[in-house]
C-alpha cells in the first residue's frame, strides 16, 4: 500500500479489523493522537500532507484535575512511546508512518540518553531533572508542573508529540534520573546522533567558486575591453591574465564537479546502524536519487528541484564565460562593404604591422577601432590568426607611424612594421 493518504479529515475512523492499533515496528500498542499534534510537530514538508481544521488546545478534564483530557474516539493515528524503534506516528488504515527525524522536536520519551524532554510545556527533562536532584536532593518537577497547569495552562496537544499530558512521563522520568545518577556514563550509553538533512554550505561555495574561477578565467578578454571602455590603458593585463588562464579553467572544472557531486549525491538515512530514517516496509520506496522517505505529496518546486535548476543555470555561465574568448569577436567586429572599398582603393596604402600580445579575438577588435581613431587612418583591419593589423591610409598623405604604434602600445600590445 501507498504512502499517500485520502481523506484524512474524514475523522473519527470506524474500528474494524484492518485497524492498525499496535506499532508496525516493535508491535507496542499505540496511544490516540490528534491531527493537530501532528500538524503542528511534524516538518512542514510532511504537514501537506493534512488538511481541515481541530482544535489545538487541551480539554480540561471532568473530575477538575489538572492536565489534559485524553481522546475520546480514534483519530485515525496513534503515537508509539517505545524505545525500541524510530516510529512516532503510524496510521490505523493505512501503512504511512513518521519517524523521529520527521519530527522538528526531540520525542524525549523514545531517546536512551540525552537531554530528553518530558514537558515541552514548562521546559522540564530527564537531564533537568538529574540537575535537581544533584543540587536539592530531590526533584520539584511534578509540582512544578501541577502549579503551571492551573495557570496559565498547558499546551500539550501543540507542543508534546504525544499530544497529551505529560505528568505521567514526567513521574517515569523521575525514576530514570534518579537511577541513572547511580550510574556511570557507559552504562548509560552514548546520546543518539539525530539525522539531519547534508548542509547545503558545500554545494553553495562550489557554485559560486564556479561562477568566480570562470570569469577569472576570461578576464584576459573582457578586462582590457572594460578598461578601454572607460579610459584606461590595459597595458600588459591582457598578457599576465592569459598565463593562468589555464589554470583558472582547471579550478572551474573542479568547483563544477564538486557542485553536481553535492547536489547530486545519495542523502544518508542516519549516522547510527539500526536507525534508519525510513522503516524496513518503505526503504524499497526511495527515490531516483536514493533520498530517504520522501513525503508522499511533494511540492513541484522543491528545494531539491530548486538546487538542480541553479546547478545548470551556474553550469551554463560557467562555460559562457570560458568560451568568452573564442566568440567574443563576432560579437564585436562590424564588417561592411565600405571597408573593403577603401582597402582596394587605388589611392591608399595598406601596411602591414606584426602585433605581438593580443589573446583572443575581443583583443582584435579593440585593437582594430582604437587604430581607427588615429587622425590619418581611413581603415584598419586587425587579424588575431595571423597577429597582423592592416592599416589603410591615403597615399598622398605621410604614414603616420608614430601615432599607429602609440596606439597599439596604449591598447597593451606591441607593433612592428617590417
Amino acid at each position: 500500500m501507498g504512502n499517500s493518504i485520502q481523506g484524512l479529515d474524514a475523522m473519527p475512523v470506524e474500528a474494524t479489523t484492518q485497524t492498525r492499533l499496535v506499532c508496525p515496528s516493535c508491535g507496542t500498542k499505540g496511544r490516540r493522537v490528534g491531527l493537530a499534534t501532528l500538524r503542528a510537530l511534524l516538518k512542514e514538508e510532511f504537514v501537506r500532507e493534512f488538511s481541515g481544521g481541530e482544535q489545538a488546545s487541551c480539554d480540561a478534564k471532568s473530575n477538575g484535575d489538572p492536565g489534559c483530557s485524553p481522546l475520546g474516539g480514534d483519530t485515525g493515528w496513534r503515537f508509539c512511546d517505545s524505545l525500541e524503534c524510530d516510529v512516532v506516528y503510524f496510521s490505523e488504515t493505512s501503512d504511512r508512518t513518521f519517524l523521529k527525524c520527521h519530527l522538528h522536536v526531540p520525542v524525549g520519551v523514545k531517546e536512551k540518553a540525552g537531554d530528553r524532554p518530558l514537558c515541552y510545556c514548562f521546559g522540564h527533562s530527564i537531564a533537568s531533572i538529574k540537575d535537581e536532584f544533584r543540587t536539592k536532593g530531590h526533584s520539584d518537577a511534578l509540582q512544578h508542573i501541577r502549579a503551571k497547569m492551573k495557570d496559565p495552562g498547558c499546551r500539550c496537544v501543540t507542543e508534546n508529540p504525544s499530544g497529551s499530558c505529560c505528568l505521567g512521563s514526567v513521574t517515569k522520568g523521575v525514576e530514570i534520573a534518579r537511577k541513572e545518577l547511580t550510574m556511570s556514563d557507559s552504562e548509560i550509553g552514548p546520546a543518539a546522533t539525530p539525522v539531519r538533512p547534508p548542509s547545503n554550505r558545500g554545494e553553495l561555495i562550489a557554485k559560486i567558486g564556479t561562477v568566480f574561477s570562470a570569469i577569472m578565467a576570461s578576464a584576459c578578454c573582457w578586462l582590457p575591453l572594460a578598461l578601454l571602455a572607460v579610459g584606461i590603458s590595459g597595458a600588459g593585463i591582457a598578457a599576465t591574465l592569459e598565463t593562468y588562464r589555464p589554470l583558472f579553467m582547471v579550478v572551474t572544472f573542479g568547483f563544477l564537479v564538486a557542485a553536481f557531486y553535492f547536489t547530486y549525491r545519495p542523502k544518508k538515512a542516519s549516522s547510527e546502524p539500526g536507525h534508519d530514517c525510513c522503516p524496513p516496509a518503505q526503504s524499497a520506496e526511495k527515490d531516483a536519487q536514493g533520498n530517504c522517505c520522501a513525503p508522499a505529496q511533494k511540492s513541484r518546486f522543491s528545494m531539491m528541484a530548486t538546487n538542480k535548476v541553479m546547478l545548470w543555470g551556474v553550469t551554463i555561465l560557467a562555460v559562457a564565460f570560458l568560451l568568452f574568448p573564442q566568440y567574443v569577436g563576432f560579437l564585436l567586429v562590424s564588417r561592411d562593404a565600405a571597408s573593403e572599398t577603401v582597402a582596394e582603393s587605388p589611392l591608399v596604402t595598406n601596411t602591414t604591422i606584426a602585433i605581438e600580445g593580443m589573446t583572443c579575438e575581443g583583443c582584435a577588435v579593440a585593437l582594430q577601432n582604437r587604430i581607427k581613431d588615429v587622425p590619418g587612418v581611413l581603415d584598419a583591419r586587425v587579424d588575431y590568426a595571423n597577429k597582423q593589423a592592416i592599416v589603410s591610409t591615403e597615399s598622398c598623405c605621410p604614414f603616420p607611424k608614430d601615432d599607429i604604434l602609440k596606439a597599439i602600445e596604449e591598447s597593451g600590445f606591441v607593433g612592428r612594421i617590417p
